[in-house]
């Protein structure tokens, strides 16, 4: 059984919706970075999506571990016109759709975006890929708090209202296997 553990890659600081937007990661804090490495198995493979915070947050922790391509498919949830832009104004523009959005997160799209059920879909053939190529595996993928939170769902089998509960803080990892139900998250904070 492949064993997951998903990291959520290093601060942006950003206070608006970020998606695909590739903005970096505040990586300055090496003693979290550290911890996180002691944490994560040594002959793990390290995979991240494409956007450069999950990019360079996998090279801070990959050390003699093996890479695997960035995947594209690891992305945040794409928010369209909603990226860059802030939660107030964002519930201004659409007040119904905004509050549905996480309220009845689902099929629910942002305009030029795509919903959390294609998200997960997206996640989810990634995750069936790598756990055919690498049974028994270890894997640290370096991704995004939606991504994660996709995979928390799938894998505790709750509906993704239920999951948003979840706290996915930066530079944590939460680990997954997927088959037995059953996941452990384990916050590594300053």
């Amino acid at each position: 059984m492949t064993t997951w553990h998903w990291v959520r890659h290093g601060p942006t600081h950003q206070k608006t919706f970020t998606g695909w937007r590739d903005v970096p990661a505040d990586l300055s804090d090496r003693a979290a970075l550290d911890r996180l490495n002691a944490h994560l198995p040594d002959d793990a493979l390290v995979i991240s999506s494409d956007l450069i915070r999950s990019v360079d947050t996998a090279d801070a922790l990959q050390g003699t571990r093996t890479r695997l391509p960035h995947d594209p498919s690891l992305r945040e949830f794409h928010f369209g016109t909603w990226d860059g832009v802030g939660f107030d104004t964002v519930s201004d523009w659409h007040p119904d759709l905004s509050r549905a959005y996480w309220e009845e997160p689902g099929h629910h799209t942002p305009p030029g975006g795509e919903s959390w059920n294609v998200s997960a879909a997206r996640v989810a053939a990634v995750v069936r890929r790598i756990n055919a190529a690498h049974p028994g595996a270890h894997i640290i993928a370096v991704a995004h708090f939606g991504v994660i939170l996709t995979q928390v769902q799938a894998v505790l089998g709750v509906s993704a209202t239920e999951v948003l509960g979840h706290k996915i803080d930066n530079l944590s990892v939460t680990t997954l296997l997927p088959k037995s139900g059953s996941a452990t998250h384990i916050n590594h904070l300053p």
